[in-house]
């Protein structure tokens, strides 16, 4: 192999490796990728069966409280003490709280059901290695190659054959390529992009406001069921053990507040982690930022380390 065949591999796999060394720089995965690890272990507590089938529970106790709210205004309007337009105007929370259910039911079962569908692709995204890690992955292996390579050209320089540490190059370049094998990474990084898509309807200001929203609702609502229109029906001769879902609901409520508004702060501290990680490249991308370069890596140190052939003499070529 001609030593400007071994020079052009040299200065190719310098320009691989430096690529891969300053690409956490170019992508600002040193301030992205961190976020992107605060984020997984947040939502950690809330990535579970047991967690999304009791705030279902929850979500199914609160239904049939709002039923059985609307069926209580109608048995205190039948007492004949208050028609429907004073209910409405004495027991505003309730009003709202029972005109507004159907969106707030349907908004917050959607993101249950987008927190249920991904807690495989949740898990896959947790067993990648740590996301504070995830840019020295590119910067270290880059810095090496390119770090032989510049050896490579110094070696060529003072003219010896620097076949070994081509070896050295093309063996880092295979270890390059291994890697996302290693880690998984051709499973896992898809399922991360899969759980990015279906969480950034979820993971904006507007709608984590709208979920703070709903539980100002749910609290006003609970509080006038509990102590105004609760008791009024009594006080008018009515039983409330007609009506065992609004128990259910009151006892309840201090439980529920309790364990949504963790959920729903972490969903608010975590909207800016979440966009930093949305501009990085895609997740299924993340892969072949690996392979290719490691094959490029790999087939020019490999091609290059090939051992020169012996030259020719004056007298083999031509014989007396």
């Amino acid at each position: 192999m001609s030593v400007r065949v071994q020079r052009w591999a040299a200065v190719a796999t310098l320009v691989v490796g430096t690529g891969l060394a300053i690409a956490p720089l170019a992508f600002q995965m040193f301030e992205r990728a961190p976020l992107g690890g605060d984020m997984i272990d947040d939502f950690q507590p809330y990535m579970t069966r047991l967690k999304i089938d009791t705030f279902r529970g929850y979500m199914a106790d609160i239904d049939a409280a709002v039923t059985e709210a609307a069926d209580l205004k109608d048995a205190t309007v039948e007492q004949g003490d208050v028609t429907a337009a004073d209910y409405d105007t004495s027991y505003v929370s309730i009003t709202k709280l029972v005109a507004d259910w159907n969106t707030i039911d349907a908004d917050m079962g959607d993101l249950l059901d987008r927190m249920d569908n991904n807690m495989g692709n949740y898990r896959a995204v947790a067993a990648l290695p740590s996301f504070d890690l995830f840019p020295w992955f590119f910067v270290m292996p880059g810095v090496i190659v390119a770090g032989l390579s510049i050896a490579v050209l110094v070696r060529g320089r003072k003219g010896a054959h620097p076949r070994g540490l081509l070896l050295v190059l093309a063996a880092m370049g295979l270890g390059i390529v291994a890697a996302p094998a290693i880690f998984q990474m051709f499973t896992r990084a898809p399922k991360g992009g899969e759980m990015i898509d279906s969480f950034r309807p979820m993971m904006t200001r507007q709608r984590v406001q709208n979920v703070q929203g709903y539980f100002v609702t749910l609290g006003g609502g609970e509080g006038q069921l509990r102590v105004g229109a609760g008791q009024a029906f009594v006080d008018g001769g009515g039983d409330l053990a007609d009506f065992p879902a609004l128990a259910t609901f009151s006892a309840e409520w201090p439980t529920i507040v309790g364990e949504f508004n963790p959920m729903i702060a972490t969903m608010s501290d975590n909207v800016d982690n979440f966009q930093a990680v949305d501009a990085m490249p895609s997740f299924p991308l993340f892969p072949w930022f690996f392979v290719i370069p490691g094959v490029l890596v790999a087939g020019l140190a490999g091609a290059a380390a090939r051992r020169p052939s012996p030259p020719t003499s004056p007298s083999e070529a031509h014989p007396s």
